[in-house]
């Protein structure tokens, strides 16, 4: 298998169980805009 292949696997991977980890799609924004809070948090200390 290429590295390509490997590597998209690994992102389906991530994204499927990112998505099956909140029910709607509205927890999913609500989980990515608290992902973007804590990258800013980090980036201004």
């Amino acid at each position: 298998m290429g590295a390509w292949m490997k590597y998209t696997v690994a992102i389906l991977a991530l994204l499927s169980v990112t998505l099956a980890g909140c029910a709607t799609m509205a927890g999913f924004g609500k989980d990515v805009q608290k992902l973007g809070q804590s990258i800013q948090r980090s980036a201004t200390r």
